[in-house]
């Protein structure tokens, strides 16, 4: 069953939960990544077109994050504005994201130096196409030294939010 885009953030923070992470406190990289590629497998209601849900991997240092190393999942929703004339409204875009932050530490001191920040938003539908594509993002970040070494690590803290994006 759908569930509503303003309840995205609650359904992730159950997902992570059932994976034995605090979305506060997750401690194992791991299982907050299988517990967002569940979230990935739900549908939301009022996706606006069939590219309007997209995941997306990032990280790098951000200033509302202190400027600590940090690596994101996100996803980003096209829904239906439901205000305004039927035949000039556009849809909305909101981004589920999980945040990890990481202490300071050597083997991703050079995290910027990587050329990408991300893996680049992915719109494969959920199923099939979506759990492969979610295998390649993973696959891309386990081949990055930096990344990996993040995936191997606790992080200091976590955050799980829904903003409007766009």
């Amino acid at each position: 069953m759908p569930i509503p885009r303003r309840s995205a953030a609650e359904a992730l923070s159950r997902t992570l939960r059932r994976h034995g992470a605090a979305p506060d406190a997750v401690s194992d990289v791991g299982a907050a990544w299988e517990a967002f590629a569940e979230f990935l497998a739900v549908e939301v209601e009022g996706v606006e077109e069939a590219d309007g849900d997209g995941f997306i991997a990032e990280w790098g240092r951000w200033d509302w994050n202190d400027d600590l190393p940090a690596l994101s999942f996100g996803r980003l929703l096209a829904v239906r504005d439901t205000g305004g004339d039927a035949a000039h409204r556009q849809p909305e875009y909101w981004k589920v994201e999980l945040q990890l932050c990481f202490a300071e530490d050597p083997a991703w001191a050079e995290l910027h130096d990587l050329g990408l920040p991300d893996t680049g938003f992915d719109h494969h539908a959920i199923g099939a196409p979506r759990t492969a594509a979610l295998a390649e993002t993973l696959r891309l970040i386990q081949s990055c030294p930096q990344l990996a070494a993040m995936w191997r690590a606790t992080p200091v803290r976590s955050a799980v939010t829904l903003e409007r994006a766009g």
